[in-house]
């Protein structure tokens, strides 16, 4: 279902009055949830190799031995490693056009750029940089990955400007752009899908088609999937005769929610949802679920926490962008 725009979205607002009401509501709510000492995937402070000297019994991790230069020297020796001081955030962001819909408080499209604020503020916060693929109208667009508030600010800006895509438009394929993404920047750190991952797969076990590229890229990166939800395409309201049209190639059908008609409506929702779950789960990804109706801060608040008392659970280090 396509509805009108409602005139408090996000990209009808003046430009800086959104992104500093943004910037204060992510920082107020969320300041010292989402980064932390730049712990992550590998142990020891960073990832790259540095000097190599004497080991010390009691002070030194085994696990850098350096075993080649001992056995040189016959004298154990490490191999320091250089920490990670400034780090890269990439993000691929959906505005494909089932992106332009909303139901409740946004529209999805403005809550992918919302929740893509909340990280990027963060980032900014503490010095690394914040880079973004677009995914629009069929093609996908780079935007360089840069430090400061300035930047920050533009892409922001950008995201929040984008045009909507037309009916018919070429579909945009968003396994092609996750593996975009992989190849284009090897460099380890944190990488965020923003979308809806809706697809006509009703299968919960079936592999979706961006399964195989998101298990690439998160092999070597952390990879948070935000998903973004509209209470509409979870269930069908009890109204009469309603007009549906498919963002995607402007096809319209009127369709009258009858009961059996609305569960099995939900059915095929709550299908879709749990094989994007699963697939996610499968490709080790983290998962984060966004709504229209919900307060996201909130959510995304609740959603960290969650994820901190298990990483304590488990024994593993809680931190921010990973290096």
């Amino acid at each position: 279902m396509r509805l009108r725009r409602r005139t408090g979205k996000v990209a009808e607002l003046a430009p800086e009055n959104m992104l500093r009401r943004l910037e204060l509501k992510v920082v107020r709510r969320l300041e010292g949830l989402l980064h932390g000492d730049h712990l992550g995937l590998l142990p020891g402070p960073g990832s790259e190799l540095a000097e190599a000297r004497v080991y010390l019994p009691g002070e030194d991790d085994v696990r850098h031995m350096d075993w080649a230069v001992t056995a040189r020297t016959t004298i154990p020796h490490v191999r320091d490693l250089v920490a990670d001081r400034e780090l890269e955030t990439w993000a691929l962001v959906d505005l494909s056009a089932s992106m332009d819909f909303g139901t409740a408080r946004m529209e999805k499209r403005d809550l992918a750029v919302a929740a893509l604020a909340a990280i990027g503020f963060l980032t900014a916060r503490i010095g690394d940089r914040f880079g973004a693929y677009i995914l629009e109208h069929g093609t996908t667009r780079r935007w360089p990955a840069r430090s400061g508030r300035a930047a920050l600010y533009g892409l922001l800006h950008s995201l929040a400007n984008v045009p909507r895509t037309p009916a018919e438009a070429p579909d945009p394929i968003l396994a092609g752009a996750v593996s975009s993404l992989s190849r284009s920047q090897p460099k380890r750190g944190l990488r965020v899908i923003v979308s809806d991952f809706l697809d006509l797969e009703l299968d919960p076990g079936a592999v979706r088609d961006w399964e195989r590229p998101m298990r690439q890229l998160a092999t070597r990166h952390q990879v948070l999937a935000v998903e973004i939800v509209d209470p509409r395409e979870l269930e069908l309201p009890d109204v009469g005769l309603v007009t549906v049209v498919d963002p995607e190639t402007g096809e319209a059908q009127d369709v009258y929610p009858t009961k059996r008609v609305r569960e099995r409506y939900a059915a095929a929702a709550r299908a879709q949802r749990e094989g994007t779950r699963r697939a996610l789960r499968r490709c080790g990804a983290q998962h984060l679920v966004l709504r229209t109706d919900r307060d996201w801060v909130d959510d995304i608040a609740r959603w960290v926490l969650q994820q901190r008392r298990v990483a304590h659970r488990l024994g593993r280090p809680v931190g921010g962008v990973s290096a």
